[in-house]
């Protein structure tokens, strides 16, 4: 029954990875800037395209359906090219896995960054996860895996609590749990500790996220100890350089070709002028004094 149970979870898992035809990112990475701005202990949020990854942003309400730890280059772990992985992450079927960085660059991803972590603690979170690769998954319980084939209209409140249904293993490695144990190993916060709600159902909710360690990828994005790094403007950003289809060259008035007013305009005077009394007063203004 356990042999069944394994193979029918396996099939269900490889279901759920396969790419959904006709993705096309609004904004795709720029592989250069990535590269030269990601650092060890970063977190590369992705907006997948596989089934399973429009079944998260549904339920999270959210762009971003995977997370992976940047790590840095992994001894033994490289591409056939030469390309050293330096992501580890966790995906449904597979478990806790190593990748190049490569593998996202044509997918529109956010870098979110721990502010404030230590060297030591930096190494010990990398340390953790690279630790881990290998980890899979109980893929026996296929309840879990099951319910994110049918993706029926669910009320707000209630989404993420869906997603923490059933035994948790597999629940735990397609979510962002791989990577908030390892910053937890060295308690670094990803969301804040909740004093006050608008109502105990909501408090409640927090508690049950924060004590289950049910992250979604989401939560680096809108976590108050994640920095949102932008790689085409952390080194700076000249509007001006950019080619448009439309116009090759930026306007010459930017460029600082000639002036935008190309003539001096005279401004008004700052003070009134004085009043002549011997002038003349207009008609109405003279019949009003004779009145």
């Amino acid at each position: 029954m356990g042999v069944m149970l394994d193979a029918v979870g396996k099939l269900i898992a490889g279901y759920l990875q396969k790419e959904v035809p006709g993705y096309e990112p609004f904004t795709p990475s720029d592989p250069e800037h990535l590269r030269g701005v990601i650092d060890q202990g970063d977190v590369l949020l992705v907006e997948g395209n596989n089934r399973i990854s429009g079944i998260i942003k549904y339920l999270t309400q959210s762009t971003w359906s995977h997370a992976a730890l940047y790590v840095g280059p992994i001894d033994g772990a490289s591409e056939p090219n030469g390309e050293p992985h330096v992501l580890i992450e966790a995906n449904i079927g597979e478990g806790v896995t190593s990748a190049p960085l490569s593998k996202y660059l044509p997918y529109h991803t956010r870098l979110c960054r721990p502010v404030g972590l230590s060297f030591e603690d930096r190494n010990a979170v990398c340390r953790y996860a690279i630790n881990r690769i290998g980890f899979g998954y109980d893929t026996k319980n296929i309840l879990d895996l099951m319910r994110y084939l049918i993706p029926l209209p669910i009320p707000q409140r209630w989404r993420r609590r869906l997603i923490a249904f059933g035994s948790g293993d597999p629940t735990k490695i397609i979510c962002s749990a791989l990577i908030a144990q390892a910053f937890d190993a060295v308690r670094y916060p990803i969301l804040p500790r909740i004093t006050r709600a608008g109502s105990k159902r909501a408090r409640r909710e927090i508690l049950h996220i924060r004590d289950s360690s049910l992250y979604m990828p989401r939560d680096f994005d809108i976590s108050p100890y994640f920095e949102v790094v932008k790689p085409t403007i952390v080194h700076g950003f000249d509007y001006t350089a950019l080619h448009w289809a439309d116009k090759q060259k930026p306007l010459p008035e930017v460029a600082g070709e000639f002036a935008v007013f190309p003539q001096a305009i005279d401004a008004p005077p700052l003070v009134p002028e004085e009043i002549d009394e011997a002038a003349p007063l207009p008609a109405e203004e003279v019949t009003e004094l004779a009145t």
